[in-house]
């Protein structure tokens, strides 16, 4: 059997740490605080909003809650971050996507300062990812590579493929890969040969949108894969965009959907939260 990824314990292991840091920025009269803003009922945001509340009263995080109707207009949106990028004792602003579809969402994270920008996805933070200076790290990304780092899984030096080139994963976990010394490939829709390519990989990150697409054909013998698919199967159990059972008894360690990389994202923005809290208070 593999080595399985345990995000869940992982997770618990950072906000644990945070809790501490939390701590101490209390004693010194710093009350870490996220804003969260939900525009809409979504269920699945619904959910999401839910548990990154639940992580925030687990870390000591102050969280402020803004459910908007639907209806609510990009003026009204903007008019709260604004407020929000003003207000001296919110650290954190994010707001969950998808914004119904009247809002532009990049008019929206553009307006979010790049100093409470906890989610990294505003243009500067991606451009301080890609030059190497600090700045916030797209939380998806950033867990997975706390991930391979607490698993004593070596980066440097290894072929890393990406399966994926979105903006909130696939090219900012190339970036950190490169960091990490790692020898980078992503590929993508167009990519010609993508077995050839995914077969090379050392460690395969997959994030493609496509339940159990990955099998056992695309990966090699002793490869470290992590999955960041979320999805329903027939079943409607939980998978992700690799074939699990068709793949573990091939590689040496592997993420599990769920409990793998899922939980890491609300634990990196937590971390990024704290960080937040530090920046501006030391400024």
């Amino acid at each position: 059997m593999p080595l399985l990824i345990d995000g869940k314990k992982i997770s618990t292991e950072i906000k644990d740490e945070l809790k501490i840091t939390v701590e101490e920025l209390k004693k010194q009269g710093v009350e870490t605080c996220l804003a969260v803003i939900q525009v809409g009922d979504d269920p699945a945001s619904s959910i999401y909003v839910r548990n990154k509340k639940g992580a925030c009263a687990y870390v000591g995080i102050e969280s402020l809650s803004y459910e908007l109707p639907e209806e609510t207009t990009e003026e009204e949106l903007v008019k709260l971050v604004k407020e929000l990028n003003e207000n001296d004792n919110v650290h954190g602003i994010l707001v969950q996507l998808p914004l119904p579809k009247h809002i532009n969402a990049d008019t929206i994270i553009r307006t979010i300062s790049p100093d409470k920008d906890v989610d990294g996805f505003h243009p500067e933070s991606v451009g301080r990812l890609c030059i190497g200076e600090p700045g916030f790290v797209s939380c998806t990304p950033a867990g997975i590579i706390q991930l391979l780092k607490r698993s004593g899984i070596e980066i440097e030096g290894k072929e890393c493929v990406v399966v994926g080139r979105s903006n909130i994963v696939g090219k900012p976990m190339s970036i950190l890969l490169l960091r990490e010394n790692g020898t980078v490939t992503i590929t993508h829709s167009r990519t010609k040969d993508l077995k050839e390519v995914t077969g090379r990989a050392d460690i395969l990150v997959v994030a493609i949108g496509k339940p159990k697409f990955i099998t056992a054909d695309y990966v090699k013998e002793g490869a470290v894969v992590i999955d960041v698919g979320m999805h329903r199967n027939e079943e409607n159990k939980l998978c992700g965009d690799v074939d699990f059972d068709d793949i573990k008894d091939k590689v040496s360690a592997i993420t599990p959907v769920p409990g793998g990389v899922g939980p890491m994202t609300i634990a990196m923005l937590m971390y990024n939260c704290v960080e937040a809290a530090k920046g501006q208070e030391v400024e």
